[in-house]
């Protein structure tokens, strides 16, 4: 009956396939028409749900300018195009707050009331994602000021808690770590560890999950074995932290669905009856979504669920494989869980962030015996935290060690050739879905003796990551790689084993691995061809992290260029750049850089590559306005403006032009709905082949007999 009550709610959108339900019991009618009515309930209630959480005393203020008091519900991340954004409450209602660079990003702790002005809009579709969190609107702000009042009631007090034990945490140099796995704080982590942490597949680390109420629990039993307590008092103290520690955790949807089940567990053992994993799972889906709905559509929510289902179908069998093998139980379980949950969440994670790992399951197999280590202390100084920061040191220090460890294995494996590779969602599902039916036919496993097995399974994983490197060598001849970047450019030119690279996208999205994945270790050129984060937001990663010999700079990454001992060159309008084989002519800014308006567009730098007579054209943002004066000529491959936005003078440019194909280097899902119709269908109408990066992935192209050809390499 529960599980028609969930499967309602979950089908509510789709009556018809609620009838699918009576399938449970084709045998027994009037049990089939009793769990019809129950997923009819369950939709009825969604529905009411739905609207109940719709409404909104915020619809008259969308579209005006505000000045409001609000309160901090999570800690402000960096986006895409600088600045930052958080979660807030603005009259009792969550709203997203977005703040331009030129606004300081915040130090006050979440619960913090907060001065904001700006202007209340709807969500933009690149937000709509938080929808599923019952988030209701968007504040852009043009000022936010922090203010000495805090909330009150029990989100207060635990308020308090929370900025005790981060104070406890906050100390040495993996305290965002430690504050991640203990808190559920990923935005403390430095952006250069979320970036390794996210292509490892270590991020669920610092998403506060089952782990942490299952590590949790078991401390608090423990504890109160220590201090005497029966078996009522200990089963008493673990569900009193387990309450405590989801809204601590910032009760998302992973940290609610392991609460209930854990305060479901711990409540069945207090009542002497067994605990079933499988009503547990039925209980916490259906509690989650009653409290809303919409949480199913969350990646959270999925990958939570997927990873508890295939855990509780899967990990047993691998871990009886594996302790047949003699491994000891600790690592046999816990190689167990790493492997069922990767096999469920990888077509999820490829699916919604267009990733898949190969390094991951080797570095959750290795990170495992550091993570109970890092909670149970860092939960012990969070708590001693709570009376005196100074006493809570040591156990911080002694965290601190394990949690170096994991930020040194997210660091080397992300940095493996080959770890940040995109692969195609069909051979991720076709993967996962193979080794589910080998670990449910249970395959007979050669025998081998004792802990090795182990050892040789991570060593095959980790040769088969190298030999993805296998094919990425730099090319001889020209090959231009118009790299995935999302909402930015970033295009790498290489040849004779020479490599250029215009523009780094925007920060946070793995410039770096992804240029080392097409085989360039150094860089002779890095050209950055304006002031904009989408462009020049990855050049800082790039030149800590790959040599660069030179840097033409027409953006403001001077200061990282003279940090790294980098040369900087200006670009200057009849500049020619020799790059071995690579001929770059810079067609734009003028000399002196005077250009009317302070749009940075208007200054981008326009060059064309040149490689054994093949031509590409490399406009950056700068649109007819700037390109059609300038002396142009028939290329063989054009990069398409400002991820195609609506230029009413490009007809006239293609006719110019008469490139064979152009490329779109766009974001999938942007707010700004590039790229424009009518982009399209001008190079429709031109007889242009066309590829996108929000569609195709990275592009390439290489010169073979001639020509230049699109190659998938």
């Amino acid at each position: 009956m529960l599980g028609a009550f969930v499967a309602g709610m979950l089908a509510a959108g789709h009556p018809a396939a609620l009838l699918l339900v009576a399938l449970a019991a084709p045998r027994r009618p009037w049990l089939a028409l009793a769990l019809l009515a129950t997923a009819f309930a369950g939709a009825l209630a969604a529905h009411a749900r739905v609207e109940q959480l719709d409404r909104s005393a915020l619809r008259p203020l969308k579209g005006r300018s505000v000045t409001e008091r609000v309160v901090l519900l999570d800690l402000p991340r960096e986006t895409s195009f600088g600045g930052w954004q958080a979660t807030v409450q603005l009259r009792g209602e969550r709203v997203a707050l977005t703040a331009g660079r030129w606004i300081p990003r915040l130090t006050a702790p979440i619960g913090a009331q907060l001065a904001v002005s700006g202007t209340l809009k709807p969500l933009s579709p690149a937000q709509a994602w938080m929808r599923t969190r019952n988030v209701h609107a968007a504040l852009s702000a043009s000022s936010v000021r922090a203010t000495d009042g805090r909330r009150g009631g029990f989100a207060g007090f635990v308020d308090g808690v929370r900025a005790r034990a981060d104070r406890a945490l906050a100390s040495g140099p993996v305290s965002g770590l430690l504050r991640g796995m203990v808190l559920g704080e990923g935005q403390a982590l430095p952006t250069a560890m979320q970036d390794d942490f996210r292509t490892a597949s270590l991020t669920h680390l610092v998403a506060a999950s089952g782990q942490n109420v299952a590590l949790l629990a078991a401390l608090a039993i423990a504890l109160g074995t220590a201090l005497g307590l029966g078996l009522r008092g200990r089963l008493l103290l673990a569900l009193a932290l387990v309450v405590l520690y989801v809204p601590l955790a910032g009760a998302g949807p992973s940290i609610q669905r392991a609460g209930i089940m854990g305060g479901a567990a711990l409540v069945a053992a207090l009542s002497g009856r067994p605990a079933s994993r499988a009503y547990a799972l039925l209980l916490a889906a259906a509690l989650t979504l009653l409290a809303n709905p919409r949480a199913a559509a969350d990646p959270g929510w999925q990958l939570s669920f997927a990873a508890v289902i295939s855990i509780a179908l899967g990990a047993g069998r691998v871990a009886v494989v594996l302790r047949r093998r003699r491994v000891p139980w600790g690592l046999a379980e816990a190689t167990a869980m790493t492997v069922a949950a990767t096999i469920a969440t990888a077509p999820l994670i490829a699916l919604h962030f267009g990733r898949a790992s190969i390094v991951g399951l080797p570095a959750n197999i290795l990170a495992a015996p550091a993570v109970a280590p890092v909670m149970w202390l860092g939960a012990i100084a969070a708590a001693v935290g709570q009376v005196s920061t100074a006493a809570a040191a040591p156990f911080a220090a002694l965290a601190s060690l394990p949690a170096a460890y994991l930020a040194s294995l997210g660091h080397a494996a992300a940095h493996l050739p080959g770890a940040n590779a995109r692969l195609p969602l069909g051979v991720v599902v076709a993967a996962s879905a193979g080794a589910a039916a080998l670990l449910a036919a249970r395959p007979r496993v050669p025998r081998v003796r004792g802990a090795p097995a182990v050892a040789l399974v991570i060593a095959a994983l980790l040769a088969a990551v190298a030999s993805a490197h296998h094919g990425a060598a730099p090319p001889a001849a020209l090959r231009i790689s118009f790299l995935d970047v999302g909402q930015g450019d970033a295009t790498l030119i290489q040849a004779g084993g020479r490599a250029v690279l215009v523009d780094a996208g925007p920060p946070g999205d793995h410039i770096a691995s992804l240029v080392r994945g097409e085989g360039a270790r150094r860089l002779d050129l890095l050209v950055v061809t304006h002031a904009q984060a989408d462009h020049e937001g990855g050049a800082p990663e790039v030149l800590s992290q790959i040599p660069v010999t030179a840097v033409l700079d027409g953006g403001s990454v001077q200061a990282a260029a003279r940090a790294h001992q980098t040369r900087r060159l200006r670009p200057l309008a009849g500049q020619v750049i020799h790059v071995g084989p690579i001929r770059l002519d810079v067609l734009w800014p003028p000399a002196g850089g005077r250009v009317p308006g302070e749009d940075p567009n208007l200054r981008a730098i326009v060059m064309q590559a040149t490689v054994d007579g093949a031509r590409v054209l490399l406009t950056a943002d700068a649109e007819s306005d700037v390109l059609s004066p300038l002396p142009l000529e028939p290329v063989d491959l054009l990069k398409v403006s400002h991820h195609g936005s609506a230029d009413p003078g490009l007809p006239a440019l293609l006719s110019t032009l008469r490139p064979r194909a152009a490329v779109i280097e766009v974001g999938r899902h942007n707010p700004y709905g590039h790229p424009a119709p009518s982009t399209l269908h001008a190079l429709g109408a031109a007889g242009v082949r066309v590829l996108r990066t929000d569609r195709d992935g990275t592009i390439r192209f290489e010169l073979r007999d001639g020509r230049l050809v699109e190659s998938n390499r």
